[in-house]
């Protein structure tokens, strides 16, 4: 297995450190299993993986479907540096996956409202006295002012976490009011109109809060948002924004009790995009590969990763 090399492949394509380490260790097992090489990996010898897993571990269909996206992921890594000829999972899929009705979905009214809300909260109106020194002080208003900018982006383009680390500086069209959402190993690269409420919102970010945060971190980056060092440093060259999302989930927590993950938000926004401009429009602005993706929001059919979204977890 070419760990380290496949390690800078799901890195180039903005995968968390979360992410990389749950792929890596799935399919770490399944050569652990199978014996074999990579490259001489057949698609026989991953259906009898699948069904081993089923039959003698007892593994829910949904922790096999995430084997075979871990292992998909993999293969198509290694086709596209021309190691193997073809991707063995291609067409494999697991059926009778359980699904659980999503619920509380947010109304474009309710989500602007959030946005407000967190606004006027915790960056205008946002006392920090309790913090201990004038340098953590000022990291958690430049934080905070930059959470805002991050929320108005996950409302308004209704994008993932994943893709928002990927948004560089130039992917910013602030003349024709247009953002570039880079695609992933499952997503299409689009380009989303910017709303006139986030161009001001977004040249104050660029002009007076980036330029601060960017003095923390040790590296040059021309990501348009960066991350911050921990309590116990003065500077940090991390290029991943967990807890960013972490805090901005608890601070949204406590602005609207309906408000669990991103997942719901983006949900929200697709099913919206759905109703008002149809199927294949919502599929471009949702980056979804195939149509099938975006059917799933459908509101009389709003099965969608549900799983993931009723566990109160950030990303």
């Amino acid at each position: 297995m070419d760990k380290k090399g496949f390690t800078a492949y799901l890195e180039s394509k903005g995968n968390t450190v979360e992410n990389i380490h749950y792929n890596i260790r799935f399919i770490e097992k399944f050569f652990a299993k199978v014996k074999k090489e990579d490259i001489n990996i057949t698609k026989p010898d991953i259906l009898k993986y699948l069904e081993y897993l089923k039959t003698h571990t007892r593994q829910q269909n949904e922790t096999r479907r995430h084997c075979l996206a871990a292992l998909n992921h993999y293969f198509t890594f290694l086709y596209k540096n021309e190691k193997i000829s073809d991707n063995p999972c291609f067409l494999i899929k697991i059926r009778g996956l359980k699904r659980k009705r999503l619920y509380n979905i947010f109304t474009p009214e309710e989500l602007d409202t959030l946005c407000d809300n967190y606004y006027e909260l915790f960056v205008r109106n946002f006392d920090n006295s309790r913090f201990r020194n004038e340098l953590q002080q000022q990291m958690s208003d430049l934080s905070r002012s930059q959470n805002a900018v991050i929320l108005s982006i996950l409302v308004n383009q209704g994008v993932t976490t994943g893709e928002i680390n990927k948004i560089e500086l130039d992917d910013v069209d602030l003349i024709k009011a247009k953002i570039k959402i880079r695609g992933g190993l499952s997503s299409n690269e689009r380009t989303i109109p910017l709303k006139a409420t986030q161009i001001g919102l977004i040249i104050h970010y660029l002009q007076n809060i980036r330029p601060k945060i960017l003095e923390y971190n040790t590296n040059e980056s021309n990501k348009l948002f960066l991350s911050f060092p921990d309590s116990t440093k003065k500077s940090t060259n991390s290029k991943y924004l967990q807890y960013t999302y972490f805090q901005l989930t608890n601070q949204l927590k406590t602005i609207n009790k309906k408000f669990l993950n991103f997942k719901q938000v983006r949900a929200s926004v697709i099913s919206f995009w759905i109703k008002n401009h149809g199927l294949r429009k919502a599929q471009y602005l949702a980056g979804h590969r195939y149509v099938s993706s975006t059917e799933n929001y459908l509101q009389n059919n709003l099965d969608d990763l549900i799983d993931d979204i009723n566990k109160l977890h950030p990303f």
